[in-house]
């Protein structure tokens, strides 16, 4: 590896980029891997591949310590209240449906996707394409009335439908939170909602998928390996905390169609550089 404070610094920048990119809908993945393409961190292909996924571990803590009060479905401090909260662990069970779809997409074509679709070209146009999606549905929802704005109100037949448009995030580029959204968005439910769907969703999700590049990866990090995997994530989870509540006031003023054409302009920028370069 190379000099421990260049890589320090490395870090503390990616660590940056995915505490800002994984909760808006932006693509954290496809946003690393094109930094990755101008500023490299040291180690193997293997140790870089597990290092892009598990740095969101630190953004997903930070998630959890947000919303404990909501996301933890037990109680403890009254007595005369039922143990279990029934309303909490019945979103449990919708986030576990939802969830089914990308498991099962992910354990079968995950090797898949990382040897053919982590390329600027293909992240580029994912960004484009979704970005264009978030301004016309937008555009269309004016019209429309949220039929779902609580998301204890999301059933279970709701939930796997946005399950199926989370599959779709296993293009880097296209943004685990942003598929979400889009499919939320979609079949009526409001933006804070939706976004809060997400954050549930991104709990297990990414603890999943974290545990599958670690067990890929293997259990033996070296000293600077760990160093640089405990710094992204600490980072990381620094940054999403300011993250997280920027975005959940945001939505309750504003929609999504400033990220659809950020996207588009960055995808754009994108894939100019690599054609031209």
């Amino acid at each position: 590896m190379g000099s421990i404070v260049t890589e320090f610094f490395k870090v503390v920048f990616l660590g940056i980029v995915e505490g800002i990119t994984e909760w808006l809908p932006i693509s954290s993945t496809g946003h690393m891997l094109l930094v990755d393409q101008f500023l490299q961190i040291s180690g193997s292909e293997g140790f870089k591949e597990m290092f892009f996924v598990v740095i969101q571990l630190g953004a997903i803590l930070a998630v959890v310590i947000l919303f404990w009060n909501k996301m933890f479905p037990f109680q403890w401090s009254d007595k005369n209240s039922p143990f279990l909260i029934k309303e909490t662990f019945l979103i449990w069970i919708k986030v576990v449906i939802a969830c089914v779809p990308g498991a099962i997409v992910t354990i079968l074509f995950d090797d898949y996707i990382d040897a053919r679709f982590q390329t600027p070209q293909v992240i580029a146009a994912a960004l484009i394409f979704y970005g264009v999606a978030f301004i016309l549905i937008e555009n269309w929802n004016k019209r429309r009335t949220p039929a779902i704005t609580k998301i204890a109100d999301i059933n279970y037949q709701t939930a796997f439908i946005i399950g199926l448009f989370q599959v779709l995030s296993i293009v880097p580029g296209t943004s685990r939170s942003g598929a979400t959204i889009i499919g939320a968005l979609l079949i009526g439910v409001s933006r804070t909602a939706a976004a809060e769907f997400t954050f549930f969703m991104a709990v297990p999700v990414m603890f999943g998928l974290s545990a599958i590049k670690i067990l890929k990866f293997g259990l033996t990090f070296s000293g600077e390996e760990l160093f640089i995997l405990v710094t992204g994530m600490v980072v990381a989870f620094a940054v999403s905390i300011l993250v997280i509540k920027f975005l959940m006031s945001y939505i309750k003023k504003h929609d999504f169609k400033v990220f659809g054409w950020y996207r588009i302009i960055l995808g754009i920028i994108v894939l100019l550089y690599f054609l031209l370069s």
